[in-house]
């Protein structure tokens, strides 16, 4: 099992714009093919304008799979625009669990 962290830097002022396009339309495209959206969060303290979502996947090769099928999808294709439009910059980490860990 991994968990991808994707976090992005919103544009000042489009915070409410990036939430609205993400709930009302974007997770409606992104759940069924890429599964398991482990959580979808805002900062309060430290830097602010930032959203973090995590989603799990087996491994790295199902991660690859599914975020191909997204890319092709063309309902995706014709969103990511306009979601787009809302972020300054985009970081991405992919997380593996210790043997330790409580999520595996």
């Amino acid at each position: 099992m991994i968990v991808e962290e994707r976090s992005y830097r919103i544009r000042g002022g489009m915070m409410g714009a990036y939430l609205r396009l993400v709930e009302e339309e974007g997770l409606a495209i992104q759940q069924p093919i890429l599964g398991d959206l482990v959580g979808y969060f805002v900062t309060d303290i430290g830097p602010l304008n930032q959203v973090v979502h995590l989603w799990r996947y087996q491994n790295l090769e199902d991660r690859t799979r599914r975020r191909k099928r997204l890319a092709d999808d063309e309902r995706w294709q014709a969103f990511t625009p306009r979601l787009s439009a809302c972020i300054e910059q985009m970081d991405n980490r992919i997380l593996i669990p210790t043997a330790f860990s409580p999520m595996k």
